[in-house]
């Protein structure tokens, strides 16, 4: 006969199953009787399972409650969970991205290593979707875990320019942009908040010590960071128009709006590349100003010469 604790996870198990069971097919199952079955299923009802009662069959079958239980995953079962997981955190579904990577985690840390050998076969042969920069899975984790256990990441880092550094940081939280994953986190050396691209570092292990984390003095400083950072150029716009009326067109973790006027905005974004901060701004349709770089000033004067060559002479 199994102790307790086995019999109350093998009849969490066999419930889990899509089906309702009778009591005495529970105590078949079980190699218990029919008296200790119904002793297990208010065992479970007090840990928060909801078991109903079936009627007319004398039987059980695990309902829905107001709490989601843990969940008794076989292996092909977690496999496939972490393989989901893993697809969700590329973006390929926008708003649920971090909410996968903390899954993620937590399933991870708990899986034994042949699960792990299998999800990194399965990932080895996957094909990653072009036009995203590339996160290694193992990079994504452990970055997530430092910020989820509050503890210092030491890691290696590539700037834009190719410049290579060692930082330690006190990791805040993970942000997605559809693209791209950042690390906002507070650079210990520069004693500043700073963004890092996840597909530029690598961590150097084992993380440490804990710190205790800091209040980000700008609600919006996440948004703006990621906004502008990481990338080769950080742009200044005005532009002739309600903040409210950009803010819909705009997404805070690609460009961060503040009001001036009731008609004109201030805007604040980056890209690695001059002309497509241009065309950022200008497809919004709204007459504007470049405030900064000074490099994008000269190149917006040298677009618009073009353009205005490239019209038909009104002669």
């Amino acid at each position: 006969m199994l102790e307790t604790s086995a019999r109350l996870l093998k009849l969490l198990s066999l419930l889990q199953l899509p089906r309702e069971w009778s009591g005495a097919a529970l105590a078949a199952e079980l190699g218990v009787g029919a008296r200790t079955v119904r002793r297990d299923v208010d065992k479970l009802r007090n840990l928060g399972y909801p078991v109903d009662a079936v009627p007319g069959v004398a039987g059980y079958r695990l309902g829905s409650g107001a709490a989601l239980p843990p969940l008794l995953l076989d292996d092909d079962e977690a496999v496939a969970v972490a393989i989901g997981l893993r697809a969700a955190a590329t973006g390929n579904v926008a708003g649920i991205e971090e909410s996968s990577v903390r899954a993620l985690t937590k399933l991870e840390q708990v899986l034994p290593s042949r699960l792990r050998h299998r999800i990194n076969l399965l990932q080895a042969v996957d094909v990653t979707p072009s036009g995203a920069a590339v996160v290694q899975p193992d990079v994504l984790l452990a970055v997530a875990a430092a910020a989820r256990d509050r503890q210092r990441l030491r890691f290696d880092y590539r700037s834009h320019d190719g410049t290579a550094s060692v930082r330690t940081t006190e990791p805040h939280r993970l942000v997605h942009t559809g693209r791209r994953w950042y690390l906002v986190a507070w650079d210990v050396e520069r004693a500043d908040w700073r963004t890092f691209r996840l597909d530029r570092l690598e961590p150097r292990i084992p993380t440490g010590p804990r710190f205790t984390p800091r209040e980000v003095p700008d609600p919006d400083s996440t948004a703006r960071g990621v906004a502008a950072g990481g990338y080769r150029y950080q742009a200044r716009f005005l532009v002739h128009a309600p903040a409210e009326q950009l803010a819909d067109r705009l997404s805070p973790t690609t460009a961060t709006v503040t009001p001036l006027t009731a008609d004109t905005t201030q805007v604040d974004t980056g890209a690695n590349s001059l002309d497509e901060l241009i065309l950022y701004i200008a497809l919004l349709g709204h007459r504007f100003e470049v405030h900064s770089p000074p490099e994008l000033i000269s190149r917006a004067a040298s677009l618009a010469a073009t353009l205005t060559a490239a019209l038909p002479s009104t002669k």
